[in-house]
């Protein structure tokens, strides 16, 4: 039953902005959510090596009044780690590291460490508590010098949360020491094995690691809140807190290039790249399969101070796409369902800010069946919106499109109200309800 409502997110495919209605409207619609104090941000797609729609909407400093350009850089969170995670790799091309090496060899006071592997930090099965969301003495280390040894002192005094390789867990700690280990083993900093083994190859004239501060005179964005009135200011990390596991500067331009060049083979080996690539409970080496529909997407998303951030490649249409969001007053999923179903011409109304006349939720709310699939819906109110809800399935929230129809954009439904009924239509096919 649940093909009928299967609920599935992210990714897509694209052609030319210029030649393609679809690429207008996307871009339609982010002005409209940048217009509606929504977000700012950059979005950018490429088909094979061709980038065919690369925009940015809003201000890398709204105080002074700075728009963003395709220059603007901003900060990309995890995304960082499936830069790290590639670096590492290339070290185990080049026999100057192995998979099985324990973490021992380079670190011995952390918990476990005789029998963590550098593998299990790349698929983050090691029991290491994450520093980054589980200490809450961690700022403590802001404005010090020697910031990263500072951190590595308190992932040293953890205790291990379970048995590496039992499961896996999220935690920034293990990128955090996998970049520590790429600066020991090559002796060099981690900005210059960046530069010299992904950003130099690939010409990504903005992407890079820095330890200060942002900086607007080289086109660096602050990230930013909407107040109910106008954008407010993020606070900033040190950089060097988030280091390897979250701490790169980039744009979706650089994000695009660097994502298709990983999967085509430019940096890694095929073998390094299949192990990159193979999941171990969802997550392999710093990438992250994301599916819309039938198509498979590889990538990673990231989030620190107020950006977010988001890559992904489909192999089978070469196609990547990347956003970066730097001012946050709607989800970044939402948006990227928006961009996805206006590729796919799939129904997607943009989205209505005004809340729903009550009268009108009164009218639609109750529980519906059908005589063409065994699928109960519940319909019912919730903050001044309406949501739906299938028989085992999670509740989604319905967006207005007229006083009759509504979509969930997501699974490409949409539902057309009548008198105590309605047409569910997906793929297609359509499913007449009525209310009991």
């Amino acid at each position: 039953m649940k093909k009928y409502l299967s609920i599935l997110f992210l990714l897509l495919s694209f052609t030319t902005f210029a030649q393609d209605k679809r690429l207008a409207k996307i871009d339609s619609l982010l002005t409209y959510l940048f217009d509606n104090d929504k977000f700012m941000g950059s979005l950018c797609i490429r088909q094979g090596d061709e980038v065919v729609f690369n925009e940015q909407y809003g201000y890398l400093d709204a105080t002074k009044g700075i728009k963003a350009n395709r220059g603007t850089k901003y900060k990309i969170g995890s995304i960082t780690k499936t830069f790290t995670a590639t670096m590492i790799m290339q070290l185990v091309d080049e026999k100057k590291i192995l998979l099985t090496t324990k973490l021992n060899k380079y670190f011995p006071k952390i918990d476990n460490a005789d029998k963590i592997t550098i593998e299990h930090l790349l698929y983050q099965r090691t029991g290491i508590k994450d520093y980054a969301n589980a200490d809450p003495t961690l700022f403590d280390v802001s404005g010090k010098p020697n910031i990263k040894e500072l951190v590595l002192k308190k992932i040293e005094n953890y205790t291990s949360l379970f048995e590496p390789d039992s499961k896996h867990e999220y935690s920034n700690s293990n990128y955090f020491i996998l970049g520590l280990i790429l600066e020991k083993v090559t002796k060099k900093t981690y900005a210059e094995n960046l530069k010299s083994r992904i950003t130099g190859k690939l010409y990504l004239k903005n992407t890079y690691y820095t330890s200060e501060k942002t900086n607007i005179s080289n086109r660096e964005s602050y990230s930013y809140m909407f107040s109910g009135e106008n954008w407010v200011k993020n606070d900033e990390w040190d950089n060097d807190i988030a280091f390897a596991s979250g701490g790169i500067i980039s744009n979706p331009e650089d994000l695009t290039k660097f994502n298709r060049e990983l999967f085509k083979g430019t940096l890694v080996t095929p073998a390094s790249l299949e192990l990159m690539k193979t999941l171990k409970d969802t997550y392999g080496m710093a990438l992250i399969r994301f599916p819309f529909g039938e198509r498979k997407f590889y990538g990673h998303n990231g989030k620190i101070e107020g950006f977010e951030s988001t890559m992904g490649y489909y192999d089978k249409d070469d196609m990547t796409i990347s956003l970066i969001v730097n001012g946050e007053n709607y989800s970044q999923n939402d948006i990227m369902i928006g961009i996805l179903s206006i590729y796919y011409k799939l129904p997607y109304p943009f989205p209505n800010f005004n809340k729903l006349d009550a009268e009108l939720i009164k009218k639609y709310v109750g529980d519906y069946t059908s005589k063409d699939i065994p699928l109960e819906i519940k319909v019912f109110e919730k903050d001044g919106n309406l949501l739906a809800q299938a028989t085992g399935q999670p509740s989604f929230q319905l967006t207005y499109s007229t006083d009759t129809v509504f979509v969930f954009a997501q699974a490409g439904i949409e539902i057309d109200f009548g008198n105590n009924s309605f047409v569910l239509k997906q793929g297609g096919a359509k499913f007449n309800y009525t209310k009991k």
